[in-house]
């Protein structure tokens, strides 16, 4: 599959039958060529707004195992979640299968206390999202409490073979997979579009405005030219809550938090759990290595960093929940000066870490922000220096008088050979290119992407100009070099032989 994928010609008939409509293909077998067919391919994904992430066109041509699979992921996800959910997007006015999806599991965990679903994937390392969304529907088939007292691998298996043996479900995914810091969205999503196509499903105007109050994803994909970006928005806001305990009657709590009924006990136990977790996330986010000096390592680092991110905001409610927990036992005057005395002093080293480690994560966050956008301020002044000696040296080599002689078309293939190599090779700084990060904020919105948008666009103008101008050259070239071959030929069978 890797090999017949390369020259990116069956992932354009693929597309076809998809789009249903016609797709042209470079039928040349040169690198340039399938670069282009791959690009094309890219180029309508992006079109039909399938979200790619890292995925260039040198890495299909290049028969890369992992990200040839995320393409074709990519393409099942959005082609298949798209025909299994039409019906109810189209009854419900709504054009966001993710919103529906995520509204629906919503409202089938509901009963069960120990979950809460916000997104497609820290909710679901646990497991018990899972076999919540099959037990609402299919109570016969297990027992909760038992789940419940399973470990998060072993609730998971659960669920998957469950699915398996009795809604026809393959088990698309693995527990050691899924059970992990920061699970794979697209993978849970499939999964769940799954789950949605057999199971009753039920989706109101009020599940979706719920999930709308919900922390908002905020990655989204813009294509600009022949290159894209991947343009995260940031609130100009801090992303987390700052929850004060100091006053009772005006506890900031996240909208998911309702009362909360808590007795001593119960709540020594939901703080030790928190500060557990939270001694873990800090040892995670010191763990995470310092901001590296290339773009493709400052890449990554902004990608996990904003998963971990999206696991604070995930953690926020349960962090809520204990500060107001702390302010409510104390308002009942029910406790002992000590026991008050102690509470208020957890409540000051839960809120006082808590707030540390969400401004040292925004720092962080900003600080990958400035490194990355230099960075790739300098991978573009860079492409730009090279097309501009590039188009000098295309110039200088259009002046020439095309093979006068033999020796002069010898020469000229020599240039065109070394010219074509600096593009193969300037094809991998491209590459990287692809895939742009901008932060944008809030107030500012997408016109601070203008600026750059102009940019990339140009360059992929210039670029796509070099390539084509290079690939025609080639063509003429040979078909000069041929002639030459037959007039030598014709010379030599016309000697008189001595």
């Amino acid at each position: 599959m890797f090999t017949d994928l390369k020259d990116g010609r069956k992932l354009l008939d693929l597309l076809e039958g998809l789009t249903g409509k016609p797709l042209p293909k470079e039928r040349g077998s040169t690198r340039v060529h399938a670069l282009n067919n791959v690009n094309r391919v890219l180029q309508v994904l992006h079109q039909n707004n399938v979200e790619l992430v890292n995925i260039g066109g040198t890495d299909i041509v290049d028969g890369n195992h992992k990200l040839t699979l995320g393409l074709l992921w990519s393409i099942i996800l959005h082609w298949q979640v798209k025909d299994v959910m039409k019906n109810i997007m189209s009854d419900l006015q709504q054009t966001n299968s993710e919103k529906i999806l995520l509204s629906w599991v919503r409202q089938s965990t509901r009963p069960y206390s120990q979950v809460n679903v916000l997104n497609f994937t820290t909710s679901w390392a646990d497991g018990l999202a899972f076999n919540a969304v099959i037990h609402r529907h299919k109570p016969e088939l297990f027992s909760w409490d038992r789940v419940t007292k399973m470990s998060p691998v072993e609730r998971l298996e659960n669920a998957f073979n469950v699915a398996k043996n009795h809604l026809g479900i393959e088990k698309l995914l693995d527990p050691e997979d899924v059970a992990v810091q920061l699970p794979d969205k697209k993978s849970i999503i499939m999964y769940l579009t799954s789950l949605f196509e057999v199971l009753p499903k039920q989706v109101t105007m009020e599940d979706i405005r719920e999930v709308e109050t919900l922390p908002r994803r905020y990655k989204q994909e813009c294509e600009v030219g022949e290159f894209s970006m991947q343009q995260v928005c940031l609130s100009s806001k801090p992303a987390f809550l700052f929850l004060s305990y100091q006053d009772s009657s005006r506890a900031e709590t996240p909208s998911t938090v309702t009362e909360v009924d808590m007795d001593l006990d119960s709540y020594q136990v939901a703080l030790e759990e928190v500060l557990t977790w939270l001694l873990s996330a800090e040892d995670t986010f010191r763990e995470q290595e310092e901001i590296s000096g290339d773009v493709e390592e400052v890449k990554e680092q902004f990608s996990t960093h904003e998963g971990f991110m999206m696991e604070l905001t995930a953690h926020q409610s349960s962090v809520g929940n204990v500060l107001q927990a702390g302010n409510q036992l104390v308002a009942q005057g029910n406790l002992s000066p000590e026991e008050e005395f102690e509470i208020q002093e957890q409540m000051l080293l839960l809120n006082s870490r808590w707030e540390e480690l969400r401004v040292e994560s925004m720092d962080r966050q900003s600080r990958l922000h400035d490194m990355l956008m230099e960075l790739q301020k300098q991978q573009l002044q860079q492409l730009s220096d090279w097309l501009t000696v590039t188009e000098e040296r295309i110039q200088k080599m259009e002046s020439q008088l095309l093979a006068e002689d033999l020796e002069s078309l010898q020469k000229q293939l020599e240039e065109h050979k070394s010219l074509q190599s600096d593009l193969e090779a300037e094809q991998v700084k491209v590459n990287s290119l692809t895939h742009m990060v901008v932060i944008v904020d809030e107030s500012s919105g997408e016109g601070a992407t203008a600026i750059l948008e102009e940019q990339l666009q140009r360059l992929g103008e210039r670029w796509t100009a070099v390539c084509r101008w290079t690939e025609d050259r080639r063509v003429k070239l040979q078909e000069i070099q041929l002639l030459w071959q037959e007039l030598l030929e014709e010379q030599v069978s016309s000697c008189p032989v001595s």
